[in-house]
């Protein structure tokens, strides 16, 4: 309905012929009309179109509420407000001050919105409306009180002289003043028992109890929860009850594959590869940076209850895109590319995000552990590109003593000239990333040196910030 020709009092709005419908009636509506005219139904989520996505859209036309389960940067947060875009644009609601919901017109649950209904003419009933985008509202569990999220007695009222039995005397938490819209509670297992029980008895009944007192309001509301399967479906994190009152458990995962993963990775990544320091990514340095997430969740040396999340290869990626570029405006390189020794600033991006599994690591340390994951990551990308044939015919470069040096700062033409010397054996090398930019060979160059020291072919020493491979 266009905002100019919205009724502002009851009367307009009954002549409008306007319908009123349950919030879980309007989303499976709007889903289903989205469904049948083959709209995109959830724009910015890769990988889940035929796992998470088909339990999401049976679940919204059942109209159940959802828990959301799996490790953390799965995407459960996203997935969760992504459900908004299928609620109409606005609704409307009795606009009196003294309200404390934003009530159905029809059928108003709040004593001051029902007694002015009942005692005004719908014309002097006064219509406002409530935006798709108030109509959200999520909240991170831990250190989460009963007052927030259900309510509590207003102490300013009764010192005013409202009885502690009347209506008027409460403060509404948040799912309640979410009546009509969608509520999302982040990691469920975290939230205080006794929050928990008021949470289930608002799925079941639909009515909240605060301090004893009995509010039989019909809350309409969609309520929504995340979790990790570690803490969920530990005995005790989760009372039963609610557990039992949740319709419907939509299992997320990571990317099935490197290119699920470097799509998420490139769409995440709020960078702009041109201005006046422009940057090309190499396709091999971009399935470098996702195996690493690869090689992290496969490793005994991780927590994997804990998970590695999305966010490590979109940080990753952002650090070496900011590495190359510092590189093009210190030595005026236009492109400037990603190299592998651009991968030696992955510290501060990647070990805030891993949780070591102290059983395993076996005292490594973090740097240690996370070099290994970048040897391996670059070791399984290096066998697709180049194979066995080209690798012996470049190693033998190196039994001629051959030494090559390589830096995060050292200027594109330094690569050129050192091949120079070699060009036959190198034209193979090329053939990964083909291109006669000197910033792409140089890059080339890099990845080649890496993977045959990852397949120890060649040797590799490191002296102040500068690597050097020879034989």
């Amino acid at each position: 309905m266009p905002h100019s020709s919205r009724p502002m009092n009851l009367q307009e709005l009954r002549e409008s012929g306007w319908v009123s419908k349950t919030v879980k009636q309007e989303l499976r509506d709007n889903f289903l009309k989205a469904l049948a005219a083959g709209d995109p139904l959830f724009p910015g989520i890769v990988g889940y179109e035929n796992t998470v996505i088909p339990e999401i859209n049976i679940a919204l036309i059942a109209g159940h509420d959802m828990l959301f389960l799996g490790e953390k940067g799965q995407g459960k947060s996203r997935l969760m407000r992504t459900l908004s875009r299928f609620l109409d644009e606005a609704i409307p609601y009795i606009a009196h001050p003294e309200a404390p919901l934003h009530d159905d017109p029809y059928q108003p649950i709040a004593r001051v919105c029902r007694d002015l209904v009942a005692n005004v003419p719908a014309a002097e009933v006064p219509i406002g409306w409530w935006s798709r985008e108030d109509r959200y509202v999520e909240r991170l569990a831990p250190g989460t009180k009963f007052a927030d999220i259900i309510g509590e007695i207003d102490p300013a009222k009764l010192a005013g002289g409202t009885s502690m039995s009347a209506e008027e005397a409460l403060h509404f938490g948040l799912i309640p003043r979410m009546h009509r819209g969608i509520f999302a509670m982040n990691e469920l297992p975290e939230l205080d028992e006794l929050v928990q029980v008021g949470m289930f008895n608002i799925l079941e009944e639909r009515d909240v109890q605060i301090r004893g007192f009995p509010v039989r309001f019909d809350i309409d509301v969609l309520i929504l929860f995340s979790a990790n399967p570690a803490t969920y479906n530990r005995s005790g994190k989760v009372i039963p009850q609610l557990k039992d009152r949740i319709g419907s458990v939509i299992h997320t995962h990571y990317p099935q594959d490197r290119d699920q993963g470097i799509e998420i990775m490139e769409q995440e990544t709020d960078i702009d590869l041109g201005g006046p320091y422009p940057v090309i990514v190499p396709r091999f340095m971009k399935e470098i940076i996702e195996e690493l997430s690869v090689v992290a969740r496969k490793s005994k040396y991780i927590d994997q209850q804990s998970g590695v999340s999305a966010r490590f290869s979109i940080a990753n990626y952002g650090t070496m895109i900011a590495s190359a570029r510092q590189r093009g405006a210190r030595l005026n390189e236009r492109p400037a590319v990603p190299r592998i020794s651009d991968l030696g600033h992955l510290y501060s991006s990647s070990l805030g995000k891993l949780e070591l599994d102290l059983m395993g690591s076996h005292q490594m340390s973090e740097r240690q552990i996370l070099d290994s994951f970048i040897a391996e990551a670059i070791r399984s990308v290096f066998e697709e590109y180049v194979d066995k044939h080209g690798i012996d015919e470049i190693a033998q470069i190196f039994g001629q003593g051959v030494k090559i040096e390589v830096g995060d700062m050292l200027p594109s033409a330094h690569y050129v000239e050192r091949l120079k010397r070699v060009p036959p054996a190198w034209e193979k090398a090329f053939e990964v990333n083909s291109s006669s930019d000197p910033g792409v060979r140089a890059s080339c160059v890099e990845f080649v040196l890496a993977g045959l020291y990852s397949k120890e072919k060649i040797s590799r020493s490191q002296s102040r910030g500068q690597i050097r491979y020879e034989t």
